[in-house]
């Protein structure tokens, strides 16, 4: 005979019962229990039908789902806004609401942000698995939410594809789920884009145009009324809206165009890649635009050198004049987005070229000509002499990397001709997720790969690629250095709290690539941004940087040295023995005059048939720490007020 709880009158036999219970049925019992309160608040009396009057105190509410604040910044003009139309609204952070209370509420308007992996950010977490799970519990019904308004505006980046603004439109679903209509259809912004103010302003139009008495948008019968105060009509009108790109390798689904009508995710023909609005960020940082996707900048090193201060690591390196050198780049484009990117992701992003592309040659004579107008400029600067503002106004080397990935570039292979033809040397780096293109690429005079960290969870973290099998293309691209002859290069960028413990995962990654040297840098604080938590804490000293230099040399059991060092710059180099280290002394400087007459020759050749013996004073451990003795060293002098305190 089944037992019935009504028949066990007696405590122990309560007791009983309860302990053949397992904990899955408790925590069962207790969800049963806690959705029959939440319909009980909303059907009061087992009233099935919505009680409109559940919280009549209650303001229809914002929240905001926010990892940097961007959400947050827009729900707070939203707040604004409405508060402007004489529409009172709550403001809240996701993170500090019940999602108990999701049935009183009348009206909410979220604005979300997708942050990595497809996730909500970590602090909205439980709101959004809350709701999630609720909306696949059959207990709750189609009907939790059936008084319940909402639009929904979200916040994300489609360079990553598929994931772009999943948390804004998985609210959706699941608010749909539990019977909530949508008044609104779902906003969406590319935080990688140049038009999120305007898609949210458009959104924004429509959220008031509802609030007036408009109609819904979202299907119903048509002129239903949200139930505010004033009879307006929306207008529906909508302004143009360009998307930046189709990162994904698809086009949006939805774009709005003039007429009101979705393009069906159709581009027509290529766009640029530099928007006004990069163009205008970039500017401001000190870039010369080329083009509609190329740039160049003056080195502060190039500066220096010109005043007689000083080079850059790569002089204490490889030797180049650092005056005569030229940063540029022919994409401003990436497939990352670092943590410690120096332009803090005012760069587009993207998986592949989807733009208009510029003449490889016009490239080139663009960013000589800004280049050196550029460096016309440094005439009557203290310390500039003619003979060295001479030589600037012909550079000889050329850093492709300047910010973005160069190797995006279709016509890479053009561009570096049109540089050797000038016999300007070729610096190029490549952040390790286009093997493919590092397998077609021509010789350069010195080919690096950026080696943000050694494990895939870190890599993940650090890098924050657009790529989903990035890590693949990671190993496949350090493998791909093995079968180029040019000079190739390891470079690493430490950053404390990160990836400067990982010496021995870093070891291993040696074997796969082969490379001739690997870099080693600090990380350079850049001020903190949205898309960055990067803090003085985490750059190292120059002593970390020589310390994880030797533990990860000695790991290599002698295939590699520590052979340079430049203190300033907080850089060490690592060699390898077998090919540059010769009867003890190193050769890691280049013969860029040899390279230029061995890539005219046409035939194969080795970066062992291009090297140059290395100054004294650029060697590891030698008393100028890298700081090449033929320049002035300019101390500047520097105020605190902890030094003030104490002479006064």
């Amino acid at each position: 005979m089944p037992i019935s709880i009504s028949t066990l009158s007696s405590v122990p036999a309560r007791l009983t019962l309860l302990a053949l219970f397992s904990a899955t049925t408790f925590y069962c019992l207790y969800k049963s229990r806690r959705l029959r309160n939440l319909k009980l608040s909303f059907y009061p009396n087992s009233n099935p039908n919505p009680n409109p009057n559940a919280n009549p105190n209650s303001k229809p509410k914002i929240l905001f789902l926010s990892q940097t604040g961007t959400s947050e910044s827009l729900a707070r003009r939203l707040h604004r806004l409405l508060a402007s139309n004489d529409v009172a609204f709550d403001l809240l952070d996701s993170q500090h609401y019940d999602p108990d209370d999701l049935p009183k509420e009348a009206l909410l308007l979220l604005v979300a942000s997708t942050w990595q992996d497809a996730e909500p950010p970590p602090a909205s977490r439980f709101f959004a698995t809350w709701l999630a799970d609720t909306a696949k519990d059959f207990r709750a019904g189609s009907l939790l939410l059936s008084h319940c308004k909402f639009a929904v505006f979200g916040v994300g980046s489609r360079a990553y594809g598929d994931s772009f603004n999943t948390v804004a439109r998985d609210l959706v679903k699941h608010l749909r789920a539990l019977g909530a209509r949508e008044v609104v259809h779902l906003g969406e912004g590319d935080v990688d884009g140049d038009d999120v103010d305007a898609v949210f302003d458009l959104w924004c139009a429509k959220v008031v145009a509802v609030l007036k008495g408009g109609a819904v948008e979202n299907g119903g019968d048509d002129g239903e009324e949200c139930g505010f105060s004033s009879s307006e009509e929306d207008s529906d009108v909508e302004s143009e809206i360009v998307d930046l790109e189709d990162i994904a390798g698809k086009a949006p689904s939805r774009k709005l165009v003039s007429n009101g009508e979705e393009a069906n995710g159709k581009l027509k023909g290529k766009g640029e890649m530099v928007t006004p609005v990069i163009r205008a960020n970039l500017e401001k940082q000190g870039y010369k635009i080329i083009g509609s996707h190329s740039g160049v900048k003056i080195c502060r090193w190039t500066k220096a050198q010109l005043r007689g201060r000083g080079g850059c690591y790569k002089h204490s390196f490889y030797g180049i004049e650092s005056h005569r050198c030229m940063e540029a780049t022919p994409s401003l484009a990436c497939a990352n987005k670092c943590v410690f990117c120096w332009r803090h992701h005012t760069n587009p992003v993207g998986k592949s070229w989807q733009w208009k592309m510029d003449d490889p040659l016009e490239i080139v004579n663009s960013a000589i000509n800004l280049h050196t107008n550029m460096i016309k400029q440094m005439k009557g600067v203290p310390g500039v002499t003619l003979e060295r503002l001479d030589e600037g106004l012909s550079p000889r080397h050329c850093a492709l990397s300047l910010v973005g990935e160069p190797i995006m570039y279709p016509e890479i292979n053009a561009l570096v001709d049109e540089l050797h033809k000038r016999r300007i040397s070729t610096f190029l780096v490549t952040n390790a997720q286009f093997p493919e293109k590092i397998k077609s690429l021509k010789p350069v005079t010195q080919l690096y790969v950026s080696v943000d960290a050694a494990t895939k969870d870190s890599l993940k973290a650090i890098d924050r690629p657009l790529f989903g099998d990035f890590w693949e293309r990671f190993i496949n691209s350090l493998t791909a250095l093995r079968e180029k002859h040019q000079r190739t290069v390891y470079r690493l960028t430490l950053v404390k709290g990160w990836n400067a413990e990982e010496v021995d995962a870093y070891s291993k990654l040696f074997s796969l690539g082969d490379p001739d040297f690997v870099e080693i840098k600090g990380v350079t604080y850049c001020g903190s941004s949205a898309t960055s938590k990067l803090t003085m804490e985490n750059v190292p000293w120059h002593a970390d940087v020589k310390a994880f230099s030797e533990a990860l040399a000695l790991k290599s059991q002698g295939e590699y040295e520590v052979a340079c060092e430049h203190a300033h710059s907080c850089c060490v180099l690592l060699g390898k023995t077998s090919k540059f280290k010769i009867d003890g002394q190193w050769h890691t400087w280049i013969d860029y005059d040899k390279f230029h007459d061995l890539v005219a020759s046409g035939r194969t050749f080795d970066s062992i048939d291009y090297m140059s013996a290395t100054p004294s004073w650029a060697t590891y451990g030698s008393e100028e720490g890298g700081f090449d003795p033929g320049q002035l060293r300019y101390r500047k002098e520097r105020h605190h007020k902890s030094s003030r305190n104490q002479s006064g």
